[in-house]
């Protein structure tokens, strides 16, 4: 006896993407239609094994809560080499993930501003025609034609590599400079810094390579990038290595005569080497880009961290003896960072190099900070609104005023 097979369940209808009125699009709504959203919070597991049972008694003594993470730490297995090298592994995979995701958004974000126009900015003229037929030529560095000619109008084109000042919690906090920027602009970012990177990485053999192509490939919608954002520098002259250039405290002495200038130099030069290989590597590979950097402010060693990161700069004055009033140690601080500034302000003598000025925006206070060394909300703010002013000046009618 034949069997009646049951009609087939209708298939889910798909969620419409939210409709907006026709014309222009502010950025807030082109990634409401293209379905953006904010990258989640990371994961407490996300740390590895070996951190997580570090900070156990520090955990321990902020209350209850904590010493059930201390306990919790306590019974987990002790870490060995394979525990490790399967951790790393997993958050290399997931730091891979989170570039190609946020790529993505990028590029459908920016394809709806051009198609629909950015609210706040003139009209673009219409994309040249390109031929239908033919494989798809990668663009040579530096080339002429309806590409770059195409760049001149419409969204600004933006990718930002750096730091936790580009690359700061958003769920919690509102993240860093680049969304903040993003809101003010009125065009998209695409964000590859990472939290806690060095020059030094980010300019040694991997992630060069990931620079370069984004330099040789241009932005995804084939014209050359027109604004890179750099946030670098500050990594690699705290922490640990802090104590190496700091002194033994000295009353007597001023705040430039307790740094040892010879090994702080030697840091220094290091830092520069990485962002003179950028612009070198601009050069070659898309010498139209334009190259945006800035100075860190004037932060305060006052021993504050987050997320049991941190403190980075109050243990190595401690070690050297320094006062608790901070007076000194802030100074200490102040002329490295003065000396940091004057490096990079130095580099704008290359062309199409731009040093935004923020440094001394934030009242020399404790509020203004969030910690040793990331700005407040409304400091975030502040420098957002300078970098702002600096990217207007440079591509006037290109961002939203």
């Amino acid at each position: 006896m034949p069997t009646t097979r049951k009609p087939a369940a209708p298939a889910p209808k798909k969620k419409k993407a939210p409709k907006a009125a026709a014309g222009p699009l502010t950025l807030e709504q082109a990634r409401a239609i293209v379905g953006v959203t904010a990258e989640p919070p990371e994961p407490a597991a996300a740390a590895p094994a070996s951190k997580r049972r570090a900070a156990a008694p520090r955990r321990a003594s902020r209350g209850a809560g904590g010493a059930v993470a201390a306990a919790i730490d306590t019974v987990a297995p002790t870490p060995t080499p394979a525990t490790v090298a399967i951790e790393r592994r997993q958050l290399e995979i997931k730091d891979r993930e989170q570039r190609k995701q946020r790529l993505h958004d990028y590029k459908a974000t920016l394809a709806l501003l051009q198609e629909r126009g950015v609210k706040g900015l003139p009209e673009a003229p219409p994309a040249p025609l390109t031929p239908a037929a033919g494989p798809k030529r990668r663009r040579g560095p530096g080339a002429p034609g309806a590409a770059a000619a195409a760049a001149a109008s419409g969204p600004l084109r933006i990718f930002a590599e750096g730091d936790s000042w580009f690359d700061y919690p958003v769920p919690f906090f509102g993240g860093g400079l680049v969304p903040r920027l993003e809101d003010r602009l009125g065009v998209p970012i695409l964000n590859m810094a990472k939290a806690g990177d060095e020059t030094r990485f980010m300019l040694g053999v991997e992630q060069r390579q990931l620079i370069a192509r984004q330099f040789r490939d241009g932005c995804p919608d084939g014209t050359p990038w027109e604004l890179m954002l750099f946030s670098g520098g500050g990594n690699d002259i705290v922490a640990q290595p802090l104590a190496l250039w700091v002194r033994d405290f000295n009353t007597t002495a001023p705040p430039a005569k307790l740094l040892n200038q010879a090994r702080f130099s030697s840091a220094l030069a290091l830092v520069q080497a990485a962002y003179e290989d950028l612009i070198e590597m601009r050069d070659l590979l898309s010498p139209s880009t334009h190259l945006a950097f800035h100075a860190y402010d004037f932060v305060i060693p006052d021993g504050r961290g987050i997320c049991h990161l941190g403190p980075w700069l109050k243990p190595a004055f401690d070690l050297h003896g320094f006062p608790a009033d901070l007076a000194s140690s802030t100074a200490v601080v102040r002329e490295m960072l003065i000396q940091f500034a004057a490096m990079l302000k130095a580099l704008e003598s290359h062309p199409r190099v731009t040093f935004i000025k923020a440094q001394g925006t934030l009242p020399a206070v404790k509020s203004s900070w969030h910690n040793e060394m990331h700005p407040s909300r409304s400091g975030f703010n502040q420098i957002a609104a300078k970098f702002h002013a600096a990217i207007k000046a440079m591509f006037p009618g290109r961002v939203v005023a």
